[in-house]
């Protein structure tokens, strides 16, 4: 028995179909047929994308463009914290040093 290789799918290709279904009025099963997928993973895309129309950012990596580029600046902000938490910690570090020998 031949497994099958796993296939990985491009944000923008899983908007498409997710976007046969809920703007161009396709069924499930005809939507799958039309880009060879299994019916649970189109159904998983649907929800996804209806949850970020609704305004919900997925933990997942997003489908619509707003939501990439507010995934994009979620990161941007989390790695900024973390430099400035550690500018902060090495700020202090310095200080108290500074601190010592001027005793």
């Amino acid at each position: 028995m031949t497994r099958r290789q796993r296939r990985t799918f491009s944000a923008d290709f899983k908007h498409d179909a997710a976007s046969l279904v809920l703007d161009q009025g396709y069924s499930f099963a005809e939507a799958c047929r039309a880009v060879d997928v299994h019916e649970n993973t189109l159904r998983k895309w649907v929800q996804q994308l209806e949850a970020e129309r609704g305004g919900a950012t997925p933990k997942s990596k997003a489908l619509s463009p707003e939501q990439q580029r507010i995934q994009e600046l979620e990161a941007r902000v989390n790695r900024l914290e973390r430099e400035k938490s550690i500018l902060k910690k090495a700020t202090a570090l310095l200080m108290s040093d500074d601190l010592k020998s001027t005793r």
